[in-house]
């Protein structure tokens, strides 16, 4: 009855956050404020759901306080997007009683309004970490307060992540609560309509038969440049990192329950090589040439660009959105494998949350991520949940398919770049540095240039794990 599996509940909230930090945040508000909040699913999605979570043996016990205070720069109930009230909090709704109540930021702001929040009193409670530059970074400036006294990790509910968020342990405790690892951070898209005028073979096909990797990606790619023709390459913002992280080596993680750095690891100067030579063989879009600095997924429809690599949020919208940028015969495919990687990588992100210090209501965060874990795991729950991309989203079910499969990819071989949790100053060097191979400079001289100061950011962490005071 029960089995984990990707729930789109939770993808969800991430394009949420994801399309509001583009354009730039919200005020500061409450869910009083929003007059989209009471939007309700129907009545069936609801009688289903309470059904469900109320003849359930995994959500136990009740709630005295039932509000609990979220502050993001997106709302977790319906607002002026559209979006559905997500299953976790009809299931938080109907087993508990609870109510979440948004205190709206500027995407740009928000670490230092939850400073001044919590220096105020003012009782935040809980916080998203899925954007990955929470943690460790605010558990070292003393925002964020352990978990352990409110999620038994052990409980039926928690055991299948509960290796991811081992992985997670600072200073000894658990800051962060991953509620499930998430495959839907960049996918490889491209027009089916292209590969075949091209004489190519689609990369499902080559997924489906274990052959997608880098060699396939990298031959389409150079049958398919050819500038005279205004055929291009790789075009956005997303590939240098999502093909770094393929190889299953992030440039920062948490071993022993400190921070280390893998820049000098033989597989990352293998993908940084292999980027260079991306660039030098042409098969690199942006910035190079007379292509310019701007982004134009719009080229795949218009059969122009061969791979846009991706977050699926961009397909998390009515079919006409997609089907505008990318063409009718838009599909898409993980990210190819690393062929001398141990198991098949691809970038991974996180579904998470932090307790904020000073919160009012721990306990009702805990309940309420209980309801997220329920979410994912019941599968009668997640058939709600799919019908959504086939009635608002415009997708087929082989589109389903992929995204589980991408899914399974994530659950199976989680690898977590904590380099934008370490500090601003460290996540800006990276994500300058570590695309400048695909911009033709060589990855020595990359490394010799920031090898060290990459070193001392995360020495100036490990050696202050936790403040005992907001910073």
């Amino acid at each position: 009855m029960f089995k984990t599996k990707a729930f789109i509940s939770a993808l969800l909230l991430s394009v949420s956050a994801l399309a509001l930090a583009s354009c730039g945040g919200a005020s500061n508000s409450s869910s009083s404020e929003n007059e989209y909040a009471n939007v309700d699913v129907d009545s069936e999605v609801r009688n289903t759901v309470s059904d469900r979570v109320n003849n359930s043996e995994l959500l136990t016990g009740e709630l005295e306080n039932k509000t609990i205070k979220w502050m993001a720069n997106w709302d977790i109930n319906p607002d002026a997007s559209g979006k559905n009230k997500p299953t976790e909090l009809v299931a938080f709704e109907e087993k508990y009683g609870g109510v979440i109540e948004y205190h709206a930021v500027d995407w740009s702001a928000r670490y230092e309004k939850l400073a001044e929040s919590i220096n105020s009193g003012e009782g935040i409670d809980f916080f998203y970490a899925g954007d990955m530059d929470a943690f460790p970074k605010g558990a070292v400036r003393g925002m964020f307060t352990p978990v352990d006294d409110y999620i038994d990790f052990e409980s039926p509910l928690w055991e299948d992540v509960k290796d991811v968020n081992d992985q997670l342990i600072w200073d000894g405790k658990h800051y962060c609560v991953v509620t499930q690892s998430t495959g839907d951070k960049v996918a490889c898209v491209y027009n089916r309509k292209t590969i075949q005028e091209a004489g190519l073979t689609d990369p499902a096909e080559l997924y489906e038969d274990g052959e997608w990797d880098w060699n396939a990606f990298q031959d389409m790619l150079q049958s398919f440049v050819d500038v005279d023709k205004q055929h291009y390459g790789i075009d956005g913002w997303w590939f240098e990192f999502a093909l770094m992280e393929t190889t299953g080596c992030p440039a920062v993680t948490i071993e022993d329950g400190k921070l280390v750095s893998n820049i000098g690891k033989p597989a990352f100067e293998r993908v940084q090589n292999w980027l260079y030579e991306l660039n030098t063989t042409g098969c690199i879009a942006i910035g190079v040439g007379d292509y310019g600095w701007t982004a134009h997924p719009e080229f795949v429809g218009e059969g122009k660009v061969l791979f846009y690599p991706v977050g699926l949020y961009t397909f998390y919208t009515k079919p006409e959105d997609w089907k505008g940028q990318f063409g009718e015969d838009a599909f898409f495919v993980p990210m190819p494998k690393d062929p001398e990687a141990d198991e098949y990588y691809i970038p991974v992100g996180m579904e998470a949350y932090t307790m904020v210090k000073g919160g009012q209501n721990p306990e009702g965060v805990a309940k309420f991520l209980d309801c997220k874990r329920f979410a994912i795991m019941d599968e009668g729950t997640k058939e709600v949940a799919d019908q959504q991309f086939l009635d608002d989203y415009g997708w087929t079910d082989e589109m389903i398919a992929m995204k589980d499969e991408m899914q399974r990819l994530a659950d199976e071989n989680p690898a977590y770049d904590l380099s934008t949790g370490v500090s601003t100053d460290c996540a800006d060097l990276l994500d300058n540095q570590l695309r400048a191979a695909s911009r033709g400079t060589p990855w020595n001289e990359t490394y010799d240039a920031i090898y060290a100061t990459l070193d001392t950011y995360l020495e100036e962490v490990n050696s202050n794990p936790v403040a005992n005071t907001v910073q």
